[in-house]
């Protein structure tokens, strides 16, 4: 692709825009600088990719994958200032969703233990446990502050912050899964996954493409469930005082 057919894309954030503004979404900035960050990150990336996979030098994998892990944190942690020490209940689910996976899949020799392997499939577990991580705490603080009353009453009652928060907790664990699990239910009917179609595309052999595929469906699955399972169970504790007593949310 040329630069000028690159230009000739960027019709596909003008439409946005242009609703954006026509139905007064409020969406205008938000587009515009996420299409200008996600240039600037990808050319930058592409080239410190290029220099990481020839060196092949464990040290630049390690500082990727601390990148990644650092960005994510703090993308996150926007939705959920309400919690006290979100930043680092996120950072320990995400070192937690990075080891378990690359323990497994290079304790058990499924992938080479090589640049080309580990930062990809890092970058595609974070940023999937990034996105399932707002979107818990997105719904977590919503059913937080609808729940409120139903909650002291449990808490009047005798109940334990364990009791009290549980109904909420689920709500939003479930809630903030649906995506991931719906979209594997269509996935090869309804979505064509970009990694299997690339791999094909480049003359890879269909079937290794597709194994390649499930492998990440797999991935994503387990990193959606615990990623949102470890939050929950990291944040509801700080929602309450020494006394049992739901914490007013926390105004940042």
């Amino acid at each position: 692709m040329s630069f000028l057919l690159l230009g000739l894309s960027l019709i596909f954030v003008l439409i946005p825009l242009i609703l954006s503004k026509t139905l007064n979404l409020g969406l205008e900035k938000d587009a515009f600088v996420a299409t200008i960050r996600a240039i600037i990150q990808l050319l930058a990336v592409g080239y410190i990719l290029q220099f990481v996979f020839d060196a092949e030098n464990f040290f630049y994998i390690f500082l990727m994958v601390i990148l990644i892990i650092g960005a994510a944190v703090q993308n996150a942690r926007k939705k959920g200032v309400s919690i006290r020490g979100i930043t680092w209940k996120l950072v320990v689910t995400f070192v937690f969703i990075e080891v378990l996976t690359q323990g497994i899949l290079l304790g058990l020799n499924i992938t080479p233990a090589t640049a080309q392997y580990i930062i990809p499939i890092s970058g595609m577990v974070i940023g999937n446990s990034m996105v399932l991580s707002i979107l818990f705490l997105n719904r977590f603080t919503s059913e937080i502050e609808t729940r409120e009353d139903e909650t002291e009453l449990i808490l009047s009652l005798g109940g334990t912050p364990k009791q009290a928060i549980h109904r909420p907790l689920i709500s939003s664990i479930q809630a903030s899964t649906i995506p991931t699990i719906e979209s594997q239910k269509t996935i090869g009917l309804v979505q064509l996954p970009g990694m299997m179609s690339g791999q094909i595309i480049a003359g890879a052999d269909p079937l290794q493409a597709v194994m390649f595929q499930l492998l990440i469906i797999f991935l994503l699955l387990t990193t959606a469930v615990v990623t949102s399972a470890m939050l929950g169970f990291l944040s509801y504790p700080t929602l309450f005082n020494e006394r049992m007593q739901l914490l007013k949310p926390e105004k940042k």
